[in-house]
């Protein structure tokens, strides 16, 4: 069958909404109406050509999606057309001993792999254009008016969901709160610096909230995202001039909040000066936690001294959780209105209006925009 999507030809160019063609789902796989997809900084790199998963043109980008069942293809049993879904980031295969550790994220098996590399378990792709197979970013394609993903990539949703909302989660917000929750494990009464207030620092502030931190400290460049971290938790702003990246200036200025330094810090930036400024804005003892991608073959450089001091940095992909069953849990919070991913929204733009949304991301002046079908 035919749909439209936004396909990317060429590194850099604006991408092109056309007509292509999706194949009927094969045994195992379902084909999801696409609902909504939110626009995430990793699809920022892939129109660039600096994300390390996308090897090959064409590829339609989007990833953080929900959507509702279209078609189940042979041996699928647990989802039926009609059914509101959430889709993963990656299906962990429950088998390997990173799986059976509880790492699902860090999944070795080769299926999740392709996925990964926008490829099926057997090498192909279900989507074609002019004859020439077209990859799905990250396995998913988002934006696009539907997809055609494994069934260990979706996770049921409540019918009374709104599923504009929802879209967030997949990525947005297991990747923020997780870090949080399942990479940190910050304790109650903590003290937390988030680095980078937009679509995932902002769950970083809401999963410091969950926690019970005594303290969040929301650092960024833009008043706005300030603001709305604010309204997300964040006890204090600590407004960035852009390009603000002296180390031992933001540990001057969190120590006159925090004489001792933070428990916890989050970079959620990707850049590496603001990764050392935020370890050093730490106790010793302290977590440092890299939530943000840093450019492929890019050093992280800290002082020996600080880290001698007990002083822990860390990184993590996605939350650091298990997709399917983190989501779960993340969706129970938000139907008991402890977590909020509508309030991460700024625009809501049709497929034809995309590449003026990614404008928008790119220059900052959004916190989350969402392509909605």
């Amino acid at each position: 069958m035919k749909m439209r999507a936004a396909v990317l030809a060429e590194f850099g160019a604006p991408m092109e909404v056309r007509e292509v063609e999706i194949a009927e789902p094969g045994p195992g796989e379902i084909r999801v109406r696409i609902a909504a997809s939110g626009i995430c900084a990793s699809d920022l790199k892939a129109v660039d050509g600096t994300s390390p998963v996308v090897s090959e043109l064409p590829v339609i980008c989007g990833h953080e999606s929900s959507g509702t069942v279209e078609a189940v293809g042979a041996g699928v049993t647990a989802y039926a057309p009609g059914d509101p879904v959430l889709i993963a980031l990656g299906r962990s295969c429950g088998r390997c001993r990173r799986c059976g550790r509880g790492e699902g994220h860090l999944c070795t098996d080769a299926a999740r792999m392709r996925a990964v590399m926008g490829l099926m378990p057997d090498g192909s792709t279900r989507l074609r254009a002019d004859r020439a197979a077209i990859r799905p970013y990250l396995g998913i394609g988002g934006f696009a008016e539907y997809a055609v993903v494994h069934e260990r990539q979706l996770v049921p949703l409540p019918s009374e969901v709104d599923l504009v909302a929802m879209s967030l989660l997949g990525c947005a917000v297991v990747t923020g709160v997780g870090a949080v929750v399942n990479t940190a494990r910050v304790e109650a009464g903590a003290t937390v610096l988030v680095v980078g207030c937009g679509g995932v620092g902002l769950n970083v502030v809401q999963g410091a909230v969950l926690a019970g931190a005594s303290r969040v400290i929301a650092s960024d460049i833009t008043a706005p995202k300030l603001t709305a971290a604010e309204l997300f938790g964040a006890t204090d702003a600590l407004p960035s001039a852009p390009g603000d990246t002296d180390a031992a200036d933001l540990a001057a200025r969190v120590r006159e909040l925090v004489p001792d330094g933070v428990d916890y810090a989050f970079d959620v930036t990707g850049v590496p000066a603001v990764l050392r400024a935020a370890f050093e804005a730490t106790r010793p003892g302290g977590t440092t936690v890299m939530v943000g991608s840093p450019p492929a073959g890019t050093d992280v450089a800290v002082p020996a001294g600080a880290l001698f001091a007990s002083r822990r940095l860390m990184g993590c992909q996605g939350g650091d959780g298990s997709p399917a069953s983190d989501l779960r849990r993340l969706v129970d919070l938000c139907l008991a209105e402890r977590l909020d991913p509508g309030g991460l929204i700024s625009e809501q733009v049709g497929l034809d209006d995309i590449n003026d949304a990614i404008g928008n991301v790119r220059a900052g002046e959004v916190v989350r925009s969402v392509v909605v079908f």
